[in-house]
């Protein structure tokens, strides 16, 4: 009897086992996406920053796997929309940018919140019914979505477009003009208008973006500006996280950090008494260090709630690398280059850090800037992170776009999407399998005009201002010093049907200026 005994505890012991290994590989991952706000790749410790340590992100880069060639948009708005839409941001027709700033009209007493709205839900396209965005793929898995921050692709949005858009739960900035202020007098959390009483600027405390005599006395003037946006933002996630424990969810974090002008409440420890640092540079290294420390903080409540073992963290960056602590005899905006005392004509001469005395060196030593198509406006960090299921410290080399990325968690959940999508999953290479589709090319616009890369690394960049074409061989030209135009005619001719035809026909749909891309203000009617 005890033998028999022994048996059974022991078939049902490996039973139990693998019933309880089975459950842990069909449990859905939650999925909490990190989205830096202007935030070049050069500004991480483990791609090379010297100034500004960033522990926590490098440890999802070390445990997980970093992109090398990992492709956001060219500034804010188009890049949130192509990451939420997963189209790229060439075609023309696929979205309207709203222009932003009247939310802070509400504070200042001109209109109604509901006034504001509703000319802007007025000004609105409509959507498709069949259309589906990235909140939309994991409520059709069942998930709870949220999204604290930066709210949706703007430059302005209403309660009406993010519920169309799949959030069951937000917080945050309806404006982005307003997020180049951290002191909001009034945020939205679904739909409702939430105040903050110390909080008294209509531009949210928006500084000047100058150090010396030119923005110190205004920076650390801190009369109505009493609740910091990114601490609410956080203390939000973490009471989302805790909510939702018990269910699948998939977070969003649109942060502010480290789009400028810089402002932060105090200047981090770790800058306080370095002698080489302008007060700005403080400031803006404070802002990356806190972004840091704050994705440490979701990391650590993830593990207390038990959760960090099923939850795909995914960070990365909407563009390149910009310039938000300009200070006399060092930087000046617009760039100039400090050897020669000229402004750079994109052609011939472009930004290279050394050049304008970027300290920091946050595009990671390549050409241009955000705006800029130049891979330094461009190329952006993206790390995930996923234990046991994703093998740590590897580097992909493949080249991928953020409008992949709605694709790549669909192929995660199984979720189909519509076949006119521009994105390709990359779900595969992710788990250590080889995918079986790749793009022939990455598109993306510009100010400057649009540009393509191809996945052998062959880039075309269209200067639209003087009608130049430009090609580029980057594995071996990191620097995009050497224009190969001239010496390949003929892969210039099929890279230029390429792009043209990706532009759908017009190569003006890359082509991105303030004139031509943003709405104007809607009108708001008034019985005064």
């Amino acid at each position: 009897m005890k033998r028999l005994s022994s048996i059974l505890f022991a078939v049902f012991s490996i039973i139990t086992l693998f019933s309880c290994d089975t459950e842990s590989k069909s449990t859905p991952p939650n999925v909490i996406l990190i989205y830096a706000d202007d935030l070049g790749r050069g500004l991480l410790s483990h791609e090379g920053q010297k100034i500004i340590q960033t522990p926590h992100i490098d440890k999802l880069a070390e445990s997980g796997i970093r992109f090398e060639n990992a492709y956001g948009g060219q500034f804010c708005a188009p890049a949130r929309a192509s990451l939420l839409t997963g189209y790229h941001d060439c075609h023309g027709d696929k979205w309207k940018i709203s222009r932003a700033g009247l939310y802070s009209d509400i504070t200042r007493g001109k209109y109604t919140r509901e006034q504001v709205e509703n000319a802007y839900d007025k000004q609105a396209a409509p959507v498709p019914d069949d259309e589906v965005f990235m909140a939309e793929v994991f409520k059709k898995a069942g998930y709870v979505t949220a999204q604290v921050g930066k709210l949706d692709w703007g430059f302005a949005t209403t309660h009406k477009q993010l519920k169309r858009h799949g959030w069951d739960y937000y917080y945050g900035y309806y404006d982005h003009q307003r997020c180049h202020g951290f002191y909001p007098p009034f945020l939205f959390e679904n739909g409702k208008m939430v105040t903050f009483e110390g909080n008294t600027r209509a531009d949210c405390g928006k500084t000047a973006e100058w150090d010396e005599n030119g923005g110190y006395e205004d920076r650390w003037n801190m009369e109505g500006k009493k609740e910091y946006s990114q601490n609410l933002f956080l203390n939000k996630i973490t009471d989302f996280l805790r909510k939702n424990k018990d269910n699948n969810f998939f977070l969003y974090h649109p942060t502010q950090l480290p789009h400028g002008p810089s402002s932060v409440p105090e200047i981090h420890p770790d800058f306080k008494a370095n002698l080489e640092l302008t007060e700005i540079e403080k400031t803006y290294a404070s802002m990356v260090k806190m972004l840091d420390d704050h994705v440490g903080v979701i990391i650590e409540e993830l593990k207390k709630l038990e959760l960090y073992e099923n939850t795909i963290i995914v960070f990365t960056s909407d563009n390149g690398h910009e310039i938000y602590y300009p200070s006399e005899g060092k930087i000046h905006k617009p760039m100039l280059n400090m050897k020669t005392g000229k402004h750079f004509d994109n052609i011939n001469t472009k930004y290279y850090s050394e050049l304008v005395g970027d300290v920091f060196n946050g595009n990671d030593g390549m050409a241009g800037m955000k705006r800029d198509n130049w891979e330094g406006g461009v190329r952006v960090p993206l790390i995930y992170h996923w234990p046991g299921k994703i093998e740590g410290g590897r580097s992909i080399h493949t080249k991928v776009a953020n409008y992949d990325m709605i694709n790549t968690f669909a192929d995660v959940l199984n979720v189909e999407l519509p076949e006119e999508k521009d994105g390709l999953s990359y779900f595969p290479e992710l788990i250590g399998k080889k995918t079986s589709k790749q793009h022939d090319f990455i598109v993306f616009a510009s100010f400057q005009g649009p540009a393509l890369v191809t996945q052998d690394g062959w880039k075309l960049r269209y200067f639209a201002p003087k009608d130049i074409y430009q090609l580029y061989y980057l594995p071996d030209d990191y620097r995009e010093e050497r224009d190969l135009s001239v010496k390949h005619t003929e892969l210039l001719e099929k890279l230029k049907v390429e792009l043209i035809t990706a532009c759908n026909g017009d190569l003006n749909n890359g082509w991105f200026s303030y004139q031509t891309g943003i709405l104007n203000k809607p009108t708001i009617l008034t019985t005064n």
